[in-house]
């Protein structure tokens, strides 16, 4: 039985793929399995091959298989240490440069790139800096372009921004309307957000700063060096990058073409 079943799964990514574009093929085994499984029980699909069948032919269905296999937990300022050593140690490096390109890889529903720009705005830098957001998703991309988030989630946001080295009012950046918060224009009007997939296409700038983090940890280690390859080319010459608490250089075709800055923090200059 768990040898069709891996056939099925092989020839559902296949099909997936050849159908949308969207590909799952490089994806860690053990994690695409679990999620398309869950996805079946979620659907009431006996098989993967029923499942395949409600995706393909149901559009509905597919826009729900995207969104369980693509969007995952995030909150601002995540990783609250991460963002304090980002803020202090490294975001005034930027200031010696006249302008800067930021890209915020799968940026899911915005989150981290809000979290950055607020960042960007108390660094006095936010007006000299263009900033990416990207992700596979259509429709997270549009959660995040609106800036519109739970009110329920700002007591959480208030705190992650506090331990990560905020020192304003918090409640300044979003207007409470019902039970959302709105965020205000001027912290967003330099953010660009666009469909980007990190395992087929290809570099479309040079940056001074790449967030690209706990996304790596979803892929297969050849993808994970497809997407290595990428970061690397579309990083300037003294750029910084950043991963996840979980992913790293070390072992990567690049691992020499980088200077570690906080290792602790996942922080990498190109050199």
């Amino acid at each position: 039985m768990k040898e069709l079943e891996t056939i099925e799964l092989s020839l559902f990514l296949e099909a997936v793929f050849r159908y949308s574009g969207y590909d799952f093929r490089g994806y860690a085994p053990s994690y695409i399995r679990r999620r398309v499984l869950d996805f079946m029980k979620e659907e009431s699909a006996t098989t993967i091959s029923c499942l395949q069948d409600k995706v393909l032919h149901q559009k509905d269905c597919f826009h729900r298989f995207l969104d369980f296999i693509t969007i995952g937990v995030t909150e601002m300022f995540r990783d609250t240490s991460f963002f304090k050593t980002l803020r202090e140690k490294f975001l005034p490096v930027l200031k010696n440069n006249s302008f800067n390109r930021i890209w915020v890889a799968a940026c899911s529903t915005g989150e981290e790139v809000f979290s950055i720009a607020i960042a960007l705005h108390e660094e006095s830098l936010l007006d000299t800096c263009k900033m990416y957001a990207t992700d596979i998703n259509e429709t997270s991309l549009e959660k995040a372009k609106a800036g519109i988030f739970p009110l329920a989630s700002m007591k959480k946001f208030t705190e992650n921004y506090v331990a990560s080295g905020g020192e304003r009012s918090f409640s300044q950046y979003f207007t409470a309307k019902y039970e959302n918060a709105m965020f205000s224009k001027k912290i967003h009007k330099n953010i660009t957000w666009s469909r980007h997939n990190l395992l087929s296409d290809a570099s479309f700038n040079e940056f001074q700063l790449i967030l690209c983090r706990n996304v790596l940890i979803y892929f297969t280690k050849d993808t994970q060096a497809q997407v290595h390859k990428l970061l690397f080319e579309s990083l300037a010459d003294n750029g910084i990058l950043a991963l996840g608490a979980k992913e790293s250089i070390a072992l990567t075709p690049f691992e020499k073409n980088y200077k570690t800055l906080d290792a602790d923090n996942k922080l990498y200059q190109k050199i």
